[in-house]
């Protein structure tokens, strides 16, 4: 039955591994799930974000998912480069065996300047530790049940050789971006992930490797009026012969315009829109931005074939995080990307 179960849980987590990685609803706020290349693709020099999610508690035992991601971006050289340093933690959690999936991936990513229309070319690698493990303790096994009742000391499975393991991941991305004379913001991005392609399987006699996952990624930024933007954003996700495709929209409004159009840093504005996974989920999206934090909420709103079940009810995410500059903002430079070093000597940066 050991053998069986191990078997089982291999199975499990190749299913994982063969499939495409997990996704957040509100995805724009996790730019490094979705591409190392956009660190540092910010109004601000320091990012912190944070996400919470809880899904298909309606059918199942909830798979919970944490993430938190932390971005620094300085100047280098003479010019208008940069460079960003940072952290991706993501820490995911499924099924009565309390499968997880813990990652610390640091990330480095260059921004290179290419004129003096805020433009930008970025490459970025990001690499580290994955390490996986199953809680056997929590599982039920046939033999525990004797003359139909439930005996759970009764127990020859829940000795395991093999309940955990570690190894390494890298992921590498490029991006373009750029401002427009009109305020108008964009980037496109591709990236590769798992690039090392890791065995990931808890039975020592199986091969399963992690499969490769390729993005494109597009994003938009435009003003409407007066101190209120649209956002869109899109990703293509394949992995593992899986396709998924993700976009969102969000409208924000300026609750109390701010005479610097440019400093987003200082808004107090209110963001509606969606997001929608391809054949899967339309979920609202509400966000608050208050000077230098936000917050996001979103509920899935199931519309798989598992919507039967689920009563259409998919999942809660929350996210949160806190941006600030390391320089004085000010309109040397170029308006609204400039920054200022030192009062005198005046840098761009690319931002979104």
């Amino acid at each position: 039955m050991k053998k069986i179960f191990l078997i089982g849980i291999s199975i499990s987590f190749s299913v994982l591994a063969m499939s495409q990685d997990f996704t957040f609803s509100q995805f724009y706020e996790m730019p490094l799930l979705r591409n190392p290349a956009l660190a540092g693709i910010s109004n601000a020099d320091v990012r912190v974000n944070g996400a919470y999610r809880s899904q298909w508690g309606s059918v199942t035992v909830p798979y919970q998912t944490q993430a938190l991601s932390m971005e620094i971006r300085f100047p280098i050289g003479n010019a208008n480069d940069f460079i960003t340093t940072g952290m991706q933690i993501t820490n995911d959690i499924a099924g009565d065996s309390r499968l997880s999936r813990i990652q610390l991936l640091p990330v480095f990513t260059f921004h290179k300047s290419l004129n003096d229309d805020y433009s930008y070319l970025t490459a970025s690698v990001m690499g580290g530790l994955i390490q996986s493990r199953f809680d056997p303790s929590k599982l039920t096994f046939d033999d525990q049940f004797q003359n139909g009742s439930f005996d759970p000391g009764n127990s020859t499975q829940q000795v395991f050789t093999n309940t955990s393991l570690s190894y390494g991941d890298l992921s590498a991305g490029l991006a373009f971006s750029t401002v427009t004379g009109d305020d108008i913001k964009m980037y496109v991005g591709v990236a590769g992930y798992h690039c090392l392609k890791s065995k990931v399987s808890f039975y020592n006699t199986e091969n399963t490797l992690l499969k490769r996952r390729y993005v494109i990624n597009a994003g938009l930024n435009l003003p409407t009026g007066y101190n209120d933007r649209v956002y869109l954003y899109g990703d293509y996700i394949i992995q593992g012969g899986n396709r998924q495709f993700l976009a969102g929209a969000l409208y924000k409004h300026n609750l109390i315009p701010d005479e610097d159009e440019d400093d987003e840093l200082n808004d107090l504005s209110l963001s509606m829109g969606a997001t929608y996974r391809w054949a899967d989920a339309l979920i609202p999206v509400v966000k608050l931005d208050i000077r230098k934090f936000y917050i996001g909420v979103s509920y899935d709103v199931n519309l798989s074939k598992l919507s039967a079940a689920s009563q259409y009810r998919g999942g809660m995410e929350i996210t949160g995080g806190f941006k600030t500059n390391l320089y004085v903002r000010g309109n040397a430079g170029g308006g609204a990307g400039g920054n200022r070093r030192g009062g005198n000597e005046s840098y761009k940066c690319p931002y979104f």
